[in-house]
C-alpha cells in the first residue's frame, strides 16, 4: 500500500501530500535554487503530478527564464512566502513536481538516498560531492 508523505510552509496555511516514493531526490547549485533557498543549494524530491495533491491552501506562483533555458516556475505560499514546489519546462522535468524537501512534515525523509547533484560547477567549493549520487554540470543526470 502506497504510503503519504506530507508537508507545508512555515506559517501552516498552505500544504500537500503525495504518495509513493520520488522518483529522484537531487541537489541544485543553479542560481535560481541557491536564490529560491537563500543558501547554497536546493535539495529537491521529484514526484511524478499525478501523486501529488494540495491538501491546503492556495500557492501563489512566480515564473523565472532559468539559464538553462527552460521556464522554472515556483509555487509558495502566500502568507509567509515559503517556496513548497518547482515546475520546470524542460523535457527532462515533464509531468514532475520538484518538491522543496525542506518543506516536508516529516525530517526523517532527509535521509533517504540523493540521486544527482546538479550545476556541480557551481557547488560552493566548501561542500564535497555526495558519494554514489551523479555529478552534472548541468540538468542531465549522469
Amino acid at each position: 500500500m502506497p504510503s503519504d508523505t506530507s508537508g507545508s510552509c512555515l506559517c501552516g496555511a498552505s500544504a500537500y501530500s503525495y504518495t509513493d516514493e520520488p522518483v529522484m531526490r537531487a541537489l541544485c547549485y543553479c542560481t535560481p535554487c541557491r536564490k529560491v533557498s537563500g543558501g547554497t543549494n536546493t535539495v529537491t524530491f521529484a514526484v511524478p503530478e499525478e501523486k501529488f495533491t494540495v491538501t491546503k491552501g492556495q500557492p501563489k506562483s512566480y515564473a523565472v527564464n532559468h539559464e538553462y533555458g527552460m521556464t522554472l516556475i515556483m509555487f509558495f505560499c502566500p502568507d509567509c512566502g515559503t517556496t513548497l514546489w518547482m515546475e520546470a519546462t524542460a523535457p527532462q522535468f515533464k509531468g514532475l513536481k520538484l518538491i522543496q524537501a525542506g518543506t516536508l512534515t516529516n525530517a526523517k525523509k532527509l535521509n533517504d538516498k540523493v540521486d544527482a547533484e546538479f550545476y556541480v560547477l557551481e557547488r560552493a567549493s566548501w561542500l564535497v560531492p555526495i558519494e554514489n549520487a551523479a555529478q552534472s554540470k548541468d540538468f542531465e543526470a549522469g
